[in-house]
């Protein structure tokens, strides 16, 4: 699967539109890229007055990687990527090593693109400089309301700004998506929360129990009743990169400063290294984690109005996809609608990108969830099993290392398949990783239904 795939974007749309997108987020800023790339005329509403992406590190994925890299971006990821070598999932309390999974090169050449740790407020920056020749972006912004028939948005200060199409790009508490349900939708509280924090890898290096984990860029879970934590570098190995994911105490929605003795406290019975890391942390954020159930569609009746990103399909932490599928979810809008010749055709193409990302993003979303259940399984007979899954497809994959190195193929290419580490299993692992928006709308504009939009243009 090619990074350097021609999408014929820069020929730009026959109908020009005037597009509204709300929220300058990760999602939002692909989608005013590649939509203003197309030549269409973007506006981006943020209610904060300063960008300032909140979080920390980021798992960008091949299926990810390959669209930032065809955008022009590759060279600059690679200064700030980490590309991590392997993953290793563990016991909670001791450490042992239950699963594991050579990445490193092999991913970019069986997927065709590479797998980076980057920071959050990196990629966010890149996407900005990206797309700032393409939008107009508008700070202090907040939306209250989008009028569908017209359409137009109406912000807080009661300015009313007119538009062809408002795209929903606001995230899990999204308003455009109560407009587009009919009725208000707030996200659903899932019991979890996280706590966040990044760590100077010089602080761990110091460490000699600790300092394998900056030396071997390898991407570590820890698995415990109710808890885990993922841990790697990001900023090319000068930070490390800590989310922590424990049952509620009554966080809000929003990230704020925690006392780190209190996330300390909730991992107390992990393994001493886990001890050490937290006892390095300088800072912690904690927020609540909030879902949504899939919706039914992504597009107001109106077919003036559609979601994209978390506003549509927020995904819990579990399987590493959000941004990957916001990202995603843009790639799709921008390459559809850079063929737009007439008004006329909007709904179809909006019908044809719910489509073809509904399926997927849904899927990624429920997976998120069941991964949830896998890691946080208390101690018994259910983890035993689990441990006992995972460790065959750990033995599996150090076979099939081996023999890869000796230039042989491997029966244990086929094995993984159902195993409690999504990650051993190949089939949904290239499932992911090789999907191309591109040649998801090149498949598509052969289609019946394209055809459609043909007619539309007499």
């Amino acid at each position: 699967m090619s990074c350097s795939r021609s999408t014929k974007q820069h020929e730009g749309a026959r109908c020009k539109l005037d597009i509204t997108i709300v929220g300058a987020g990760i999602g939002g800023l692909a989608v005013a890229y590649c939509l203003g790339r197309a030549g269409h005329k973007v506006t981006v509403l943020e209610a904060a007055s300063f960008l300032n992406e909140a979080g920390a590190g980021i798992q960008c994925t091949p299926n990810v990687t390959r669209l930032l890299i065809r955008w022009g971006l590759g060279e600059e990821l690679k200064k700030i990527a980490v590309v991590p070598q392997s993953l290793s999932l563990r016991r909670y309390w001791d450490g042992e090593r239950v699963g594991w999974n050579k990445w490193g090169e092999d991913v970019e050449r069986e997927h065709g693109a590479p797998y980076y740790h980057v920071h959050r407020a990196d990629l966010h920056r890149l996407l900005q400089e990206r797309a700032a020749p393409y939008m107009a972006l508008r700070l202090k912004s907040k939306v209250l309301t989008v009028e569908p028939s017209t359409p137009f948005v109406v912000l807080e200060s009661g300015e009313i700004i007119k538009t062809d199409l408002v795209i929903g790009a606001d995230g899990v508490r999204s308003v455009v998506r109560d407009i587009v349900v009919g009725r208000k939708d707030a996200p659903l509280k899932t019991g979890d929360a996280a706590y966040r924090a990044t760590i100077p890898t010089a602080e761990i290096v110091k460490d000699p129990v600790l300092k394998p984990f900056v030396d071997d860029a390898e991407a570590n879970v820890w698995m415990g009743p109710g808890r885990h934590i993922v841990g790697y570098c990001i900023r090319a190995k000068k930070e490390y990169n800590l989310v922590m994911i424990h049952p509620s105490n009554g966080e809000g929605e929003v990230p704020v400063p925690t006392d780190c003795e209190q996330m300390r406290a909730d991992y107390a019975d992990f393994e001493p290294r886990v001890r050490k890391l937290l006892d390095l942390v300088p800072s912690t954020m904690s927020w609540a984690l909030c879902d949504h159930n899939p919706l039914d569609s992504w597009v107001h009746p109106s077919s003036k109005i559609c979601l994209l990103g978390d506003a549509c399909h927020p995904m819990l932490p579990y399987r590493a996809q959000g941004a990957a599928m916001a990202i995603e979810d843009a790639a799709v809008l921008g390459n559809l609608f850079t063929h737009l010749a007439s008004h006329a055709q909007i709904p179809t193409l909006l019908r044809a990108y719910q489509k073809m990302r509904h399926p997927r993003a849904s899927i990624t979303q429920l997976a998120s969830r069941m991964n949830q259940s896998v890691f946080h399984l208390p101690d018994g007979p259910a983890q035993d099993e689990r441990d006992r899954e995972m460790k065959d497809a750990m033995q599996a994959e150090l076979v099939r290392v081996q023999l890869r190195r000796r230039g042989m193929g491997s029966e244990e290419e086929g094995k993984g398949k159902g195993n409690k580490n999504v990650w051993a299993d190949r089939e949904k692992v290239k499932a992911v990783y090789e999907y191309d928006p591109d040649v998801e709308v090149e498949m598509w504009r052969r289609s019946e239904d394209a055809r459609v939009v043909q007619m539309a243009k007499l």
